[in-house]
């Protein structure tokens, strides 16, 4: 992967301010995707599939299921046959966390399970997601759905990457654990300046927490900022699923 080395955020540094700087920047994307088409025999799963992420924001993909989200998600990491092209703006490290664990009766510590990774501060890696450090000693099969998903983020940022993939971060959790993850995405990107692809289904979540949007169906269907999609009240009904009449008010400053 080409391109300009990463350049960190320092000590001190103003990083709502340092976000906004980069979201400005929309000439220099962290990742172009470029014609990405993916086929399974007879079947297209993505078909030409372009679009580009600016550094530094959460980015939302959304569609319906069979859209071929989880399988773009595959795309970038390089887990899946395609035609086209991924590039990365430099020697990006990409993090990836799951919907959820596969198993959680493995017999492991939440300490164990981090240091697998890579060496490093796991008590401020779950101290940016809301965990205090006590929960180091506790087994998998103990925690909570919430705070299994909590922790695969915290095990996700332990080497400090500089892209964050989430492929439904909630769609597995307890009642009444969404905002609590969400939240810990956000602190993520927040503390450390990583840029976010967040697949979603939940219109709530796009609303309060990103920036950007793509709507993939097989192909892109919409590319802009959430405020120009949920402008559109038909593309919204379409997208998720909403009849008109029940698509919630989304009214200026209630973002988060």
């Amino acid at each position: 992967m080409g391109g300009r080395p990463v350049e960190r955020p320092q000590e001190g540094t103003n990083l709502n301010g340092l976000r906004r700087k980069l979201m400005s920047l929309p000439s220099v994307p962290v990742l172009t995707v470029t014609d990405v088409t993916v086929r399974a025999g007879p079947l297209t799963i993505l078909d030409h599939v372009s679009f580009r992420v600016p550094r530094g924001i959460t980015f939302a993909i959304v569609g319906p299921n069979g859209g071929g989200k989880s399988t773009l998600l595959k795309v970038l990491l390089d887990r899946i046959a395609y035609t086209g092209r991924v590039e990365w703006d430099g020697p990006v490290r990409v993090g990836y966390v799951p919907q959820k664990l596969v198993d959680t009766d493995i017999p492991l510590s939440v300490e164990e399970l981090l240091s697998l990774k890579c060496r490093g501060d796991y008590a401020a890696c779950l101290s940016m997601v809301g965990l205090d450090q006590r929960i180091l000693k506790k087994t998998i099969g103990t925690l909570s759905g919430g705070e299994i998903q909590r922790v695969l983020i915290g095990w996700a940022t332990v080497d400090r990457p500089d892209v964050l993939l989430f492929d439904e971060p909630t769609s597995n959790v307890d009642i009444g654990s969404e905002d609590a993850i969400l939240q810990a995405v956000k602190s993520v990107q927040v503390e450390t300046g990583a840029t976010v692809l967040l697949v979603t289904h939940n219109l709530h979540e796009l609303h309060h927490y990103a920036d950007r949007v793509l709507v993939l169906q097989r192909r892109v269907r919409f590319e802009g900022t959430v405020a120009e999609l949920l402008s559109n009240p038909d593309r919204v009904s379409e997208t998720f699923g909403i009849p008109p009449g029940e698509i919630p008010p989304f009214g200026i400053g209630s973002r988060r």
